[in-house]
């Protein structure tokens, strides 16, 4: 069957809307007809720093829609089921078995090689292969394929343009939150750029009833957003506007009370990852989500001698079998405020909706046919 897809075509390019021809679903596969898609940060980094060699390439990895066929050795979905695509893990591996199913040992190849175990790709068109899989579903396209691990079926009645961003962004943010951090009310929170992930990790937080939360950003319009969620807020460029006046981690050292149990950044800004640490009191933990820098310089003996951590996370150490539902429960609870965060665009307005969320006019961009 023929179908349309958001594609790469090479390092930086734009994507441009073409026809392609999907092979499958195969026995394990699921054809999913994609109803929206989230657009992550990662999408649009992973766009222009692929090696040339992998282009073309249909990206696209918060995919929510609806089931036209499934393969023989599918188990658990059915044609017709509503479902939230997420990343793909193996289940069988050690790690998953324990749980970690970020950290699977097929990671790579199942999520970020853009083909399939035997190398073939589920689109293709006349000129060749498009590389496709991105996390086991390249959802910028009208359809998907899919597999039972990493597609969660949701309730039919489910807004699926508010559900698609659970699959990576939110999970991310309120997972970090909720499985790495699992603060008390008495800890203190300070998320470092609060776009979908860090407002989804306020969110978090504030379920659990952490009294001391703090928000540093940039862009009044997000910190507002922060504000809701009971945060207190920071903006650098006020600061230093100040000339002489407190720095960031003064600012966060004044506000926690001599320093933070737990941060969390998702900026991937070198001169902010050091802050952050820096800004954590004795025997903190920072959180590192970003993608985009290659290197770190921390603050050797801030480090040593306080006894802090700085580590990453894979997707806030979910298990989207079990957060997705998760996070639906926190929304109807009123817990995980969405709908105040989205702004769809059709497929066809991807150039804008990219554009909006570099220069943050939308917090959470979601792509619909």
């Amino acid at each position: 069957m023929q179908t349309t897809v958001a594609v790469v075509n090479g390092p930086g390019q734009d994507f441009t809307l073409e026809q392609v021809e999907v092979d499958g679903p195969r026995a394990d596969e699921v054809l999913v007809r994609v109803v929206a898609t989230g657009l992550c940060h990662t999408d649009v980094t992973m766009a222009s720093m692929l090696p040339a060699e992998m282009y073309p390439h249909v990206f696209g990895h918060e995919g929510a829609g609806v089931v036209e066929a499934v393969g023989d050795r599918v188990a658990g979905i059915e044609v017709g089921d509503h479902v939230v695509m997420s990343f793909r893990s193996c289940r069988e591996c050690v790690r998953c078995r324990e749980g970690l199913v970020g950290y699977c040992d097929s990671s790579l190849l199942l999520n970020y090689m853009g083909m399939r175990a035997d190398g073939s790709t589920a689109y293709s068109r006349e000129s060749g292969p498009v590389f496709s899989n991105f996390f086991g579903q390249s959802s910028f396209s009208r359809h998907a394929i899919a597999y039972a691990d990493n597609c969660v079926v949701v309730d039919r009645s489910l807004d699926l343009t508010r559900v698609a961003p659970y699959g990576c962004g939110f999970q991310t943010g309120a997972g970090t939150v909720l499985n790495v951090l699992q603060p008390r009310p008495e800890d203190s929170l300070v998320v470092y750029g609060v776009g979908a992930v860090g407002l989804a990790a306020l969110a978090a937080a504030s379920s659990l009833g952490v009294t001391t939360v703090v928000a540093v950003d940039l862009m009044d319009s997000r910190l507002e957003r922060a504000a809701a969620l009971g945060a207190t807020v920071v903006n650098p460029a006020t600061l230093a506007a100040q000339g002489d006046g407190p720095t960031v981690v003064d600012r966060v050292k004044e506000l926690t009370g001599g320093g933070a149990t737990y941060a969390i950044d998702t900026t991937a800004v070198p001169a902010v990852v050091k802050q952050a640490q820096q800004s954590l009191g004795v025997r903190g933990e920072l959180v590192v989500l970003g993608l985009g820098a290659e290197e770190y310089q921390l603050d050797a003996i801030d480090m040593l001698q306080n006894g802090k951590v700085v580590k990453g996370s894979v997707e806030g150490d979910s298990d989207p079998q079990e957060m997705v539902p998760r996070l639906i429960a926190m929304h109807a609870a009123g817990q995980l405020p969405v709908d105040e965060w989205i702004r769809t665009y059709p497929f066809e307005e991807i150039g804008t909706a990219v554009a909006d969320l570099h220069d943050g006019t939308v917090v959470k961009a979601v792509l619909t046919w």
